[in-house]
């Protein structure tokens, strides 16, 4: 029975990644400035899914269909740009990935009899949610969970309200974070489930409990996480149809969708995977991340967008222009860096930290940017590491054995922002 079972189970997988089969992943390395304008632009040229973008000293990704392999080798040799097959067929890896979090998933776990999720798997939409209300009743006196919500397709958008004192005590600053804006970045979920765990069920550090109030919203985009799963590991975007050119292209890229400078660095076209929507908040899940933001504004002082991958820690503007606040925004980032390196895995590269356009590439509308719009006196994106040891796996690959490292490491970083905007914020009011 558990052969036959094992064998229906490598069907189902085989069918959802069909639609990778034979797609290419190459590393690029770039020399100068021309070259890594070239590279990130690839995306608008061709098609091409560019994954983590190309700076002198730190290769990009790019992910291609067989039919495309041609045309991108001859592009880039054109460009005297250097790149290197990271796997011939991704559909593989896609396998391999499903395989781990299969065999991890048999492990016992009663979602009902258990207070604590174990952090060596990710969790489906229904999973968190079942979680996040389990926390609510099981600690309601520093819990609160918040429906905020629906998504396009209808799914309720919860978070989380961690406080010793229900969001009532104006000396307190409160630290927001999210993850899953992006649909594909599953592992970034565990960096908000592990800042939960630590908040609510093992608190070690009860400064960060009786200081600070917390918003933690785990899935920020619901229902491209739950397409993720089904059917499109890679898929990016949110799922909204009002776009749609036939039945072919759909969903807005949620980081674009911000009302600060939307719609100049991003794209208008609806197959784009950074294509902004009809206008800035046209989608209700980024709309439900404004309100949090504005509702909050007088005392919300860190907001963390989290994403995958890159190993950077990223602020604003995202025309490359610096906020008045620049050197304390750097300068805090780089304690968080410095952070995370200390306990990072060796194979993983050192953080970077600085102004998202001069690291990586101008953006608009993103969530970072709107964050500072909303009186956040330190907004960031972080990009988590994108190498897993041993397996092959990379990028938005999820191995189980490194998913409680991916969330120990980052509240490491986590830990040290919350701590200065408690002192900052204190010392800002007199307290």
């Amino acid at each position: 029975m558990y052969w036959l079972m094992f064998l229906l189970f490598l069907g189902v997988v085989s069918a959802k990644h069909e639609v990778y089969d034979g797609h290419t992943v190459y590393e690029v390395k770039v020399k100068h400035h021309d070259q890594v304008k070239f590279f990130n632009h690839l995306q608008y040229q061709m098609e091409a899914d560019v994954w983590s973008y190309a700076v002198p000293g730190r290769p990009g990704m790019v992910m291609v269909s067989r039919d495309k392999r041609m045309e991108l080798e001859e592009v880039l040799t054109a460009q005297d740009i250097e790149f290197e097959v990271k796997t011939e067929n991704i559909r593989e890896l896609l396998e391999l990935e499903d395989k781990l979090l299969e065999e991890v998933s048999r492990k016992s776990y009663n979602a009902s009899g258990s207070i604590g999720l174990p952090f060596d798997r990710i969790y489906t939409y229904h999973q968190v949610d079942a979680f996040l209300e389990m926390l609510a009743k099981e600690y309601p006196e520093t819990v609160k969970l918040v429906n905020a919500g629906k998504s396009f397709e209808g799914r309720d958008i919860k978070y989380l309200k961690i406080s010793t004192t229900n969001f009532q005590d104006d000396s307190k600053p409160i630290v927001f974070i999210e993850s899953l804006l992006h649909a594909r970045e599953w592992i970034t979920l565990p960096v908000t489930l592990y800042a939960i765990h630590k908040l609510v069920i093992d608190v070690t550090e009860r400064d960060l409990l009786q200081d600070i109030d917390w918003i933690i919203l785990p899935i920020a985009n619901p229902d491209g996480y739950v397409h993720s799963h089904k059917e499109g590991r890679f898929w990016r975007k949110n799922r909204a149809t009002g776009y749609m050119i036939g039945n072919i292209c759909l969903g807005v890229d949620l980081n674009r969708n911000f009302d600060l400078n939307w719609g100049q660095v991003s794209s208008n076209i609806v197959c784009m995977e950074t294509f902004h929507g009809r206008g800035p908040f046209s989608e209700p899940e980024t709309a439900i991340i404004r309100d949090i933001l504005l509702e909050h504004s007088d005392r919300l002082e860190l907001f963390l967008d989290i994403h995958s991958f890159g190993s950077m820690i990223l602020y604003g503007w995202g025309t490359g222009v610096l906020p008045p606040n620049g050197l304390i925004l750097h300068l805090v980032a780089v304690q968080m860096a410095h952070a995370i390196d200390a306990v990072k895995m060796s194979w993983n590269a050192d953080y970077v930290a600085g102004n998202a356009a001069l690291v990586l590439y101008q953006a608009s509308g993103t969530a970072q940017d709107y964050g500072k719009v909303a009186d956040v006196e330190l907004s960031y994106t972080y990009e988590l590491p994108g190498f897993r040891f041993g397996l092959g796996l990379f990028g938005f690959l999820v191995d189980p054995d490194f998913i409680e490292q991916a969330g120990f490491e980052t509240w490491e970083g986590i830990k040290v922002g919350a701590r200065y905007v408690r002192d900052n914020y204190k010392a800002k009011r007199g307290l």
